[in-house]
């Protein structure tokens, strides 16, 4: 196996990286490299978001296909995208006596099912036996359903989250383990239960209309009455509906997009985002998976919502899989980015992680934080561009000349999980908390001053309003030409009713 040819008196590559650069592998690089020293200690280092582990002299792992494979399970994880462009080039009947040669191991076992999982070959090779089932990922490590299949050839307990046409993974990260510890979902309800359901219901209204207008505005679209209406329409419908199939989603497109732009189906031409940078010049920064290659992967992607949803992948990680798989994949001209937010609710809701009725606008957080949810873009992104060859021509036509399809369906989506936890998190103490706590404030100030003169609910909004666009006090402008009818006393008390702490004025 190849050395590490830039220090190849010290340092040799092991596991994923000494395959990829013994077999010549173009693929996303893993989260986790590993590397062997001749001497030295152990030392971890992380640079642009991957650890680079150094292990000492005993930790290496051999020379063989079957040394280095084994190892990058055990160090590196599970990365089913390098796996499979790897069984594309290695021998099969190198593999074959890899297996052979311990065929009841654990890790044997596990690579053995990849295989045939991934190449879709069966192996010349007779069932186990013998031995006991053992999980294909380890459930410490990485999000897996409960209801594992059992899989009596390799003796194996298939509890991947996904399906050979669309498999993500997600790595129990300790980011996502702190999330869990902080129960969102027990803190969304408690922020809730302290408001009577009136003032909920009229929250709720304000909320759907401020999430609508958020997503199309991340965009930089302003809808239209219509377009609003509609697309408030479709999220009451979000905790009723499983809008993850094919007819559901392509109606959803077809509401919220320009009737001109309605899809009758999955896209049939190569789609991409890209920048005009100067004259006949883009710059591009995501292409989409080819067309040929989309149905494949959007039924394996369905497949996969409906096998999260019935394993018990927490709620919040099946969003993240399923939203950003989704806008990954691109299946439409246009509505992919609103559609894959709406996704989010969707499931957040029917999971029933958000509390009944009730919506809180994830993507007025994306808007107000946009460099955070570009980056939880962009980090897919950025590693698959190097690798995806294309052409684009005059009328900005653009044509992928290589297979890419690998990198779509076996997806790490662990920074998305995380950003989306990041995101539900700041929505549930800044969106629904304060705008619940601004209107029980608002309606206690109208009762006060209500209490102070006995006026038409129009003019205490007005004055109220008024108020807070002046840190609090009516201008001498605005009292002038609206109220001049009140004494200064009762001025004075009605501004005091809306000097409430929870407000931003």
């Amino acid at each position: 196996m190849a050395k590490h040819h830039q220090n190849q008196s010290l340092y040799r590559l092991a596991g994923y990286a000494a395959l990829i650069e013994q077999y010549d592998l173009d693929v996303i690089p893993n989260w986790h490299t590993s590397m062997v020293t001749i001497r030295g200690t152990h030392r971890i280092d992380a640079l642009g978001g991957i650890i680079k582990e150094v292990y000492p002299s005993r930790y290496w792992p051999g020379e063989t296909l079957g040394d280095h494979l084994e190892f990058a399970l055990k160090y590196d994880g599970t990365n089913l995208a390098i796996l499979a462009s790897l069984f594309q080039k290695v021998s099969e009947d190198d593999f074959l006596d890899y297996v052979c040669s311990k065929p009841t191991g654990k890790y044997v076992r596990r690579l053995w099912f990849f295989y045939e999982f991934l190449t879709e070959k069966m192996l010349p090779l007779d069932d186990l036996n013998r031995g006991n089932y053992i999980d294909l990922l380890e459930p410490d490590a990485y999000y897996t359903v409960e209801s594992a299949r059992k899989v009596r050839r390799q003796r194996i307990n298939n509890n991947l989250p996904g399906e050979r046409r669309f498999c993500p993974t997600i790595r129990r990260t300790d980011i996502l383990r702190d999330f869990e510890t902080k129960a969102l979902h027990t803190r969304c309800q408690q922020v809730v239960s302290r408001y009577a359901p009136e003032l909920l219901k009229r929250a709720l209204s304000y909320l759907y209309t401020k999430e609508t207008k958020s997503s199309y505005e991340i965009e930089r679209i302003t809808p239209s009455s219509t377009r609003t209406e509609r697309f408030i329409a479709l999220l009451q419908l979000a905790e009723q509906e499983d809008f993850c199939q094919k007819p559901r989603l392509i109606d959803l497109q077809n509401r919220i997009v320009d009737a001109r732009f309605q899809d009758p189906d999955y896209r049939m031409t190569q789609n991409y985002v890209g920048q005009t940078v100067a004259w006949q010049r883009e710059h591009i920064h995501f292409v989409a998976p080819k067309p040929d290659d989309l149905a494949d992967l959007m039924e394996g992607l369905i497949a996969t919502h409906k096998r999260m949803e019935a394993g018990a992948v927490p709620p919040v990680i099946q969003a993240a899989a399923i939203a950003y798989g989704f806008v990954f994949l691109h299946p439409f001209e246009d509505g992919n980015g609103r559609i894959h937010r709406f996704l989010i609710h969707n499931i957040l809701a029917r999971r029933g992680f958000t509390p009944e009725s009730v919506m809180f606008p994830i993507s007025a957080v994306m808007l107000k934080n946009p460099s955070d949810y570009d980056a939880s873009l962009d980090a897919f992104s950025r590693q698959l561009m190097p690798l995806v060859e294309y052409t684009i021509d005059q009328d900005g036509r653009l044509t992928v000349h290589n297979d890419t399809a690998i990198w779509y369906r076996y997806i790490d989506l662990t920074t998305q999980a995380e950003a989306l936890f990041r995101f539900i998190d700041q929505t549930i103490d800044t969106e629904l908390a304060d705008e619940l706590a601004f209107l029980a404030s608002y309606d206690a100030a109208k009762q006060a001053i209500q209490n102070t003169v006995d006026m038409p609910d129009r003019q205490i909004d007005l004055f109220i309003r008024f108020c807070l666009q002046n840190n609090g006090r009516l201008s001498a402008r605005k009292r002038a030409s609206h109220f001049d009818h009140l004494t200064d006393e009762e001025v004075d008390a009605m501004e005091q009713a809306v000097q409430f702490p929870e407000w931003s004025v």
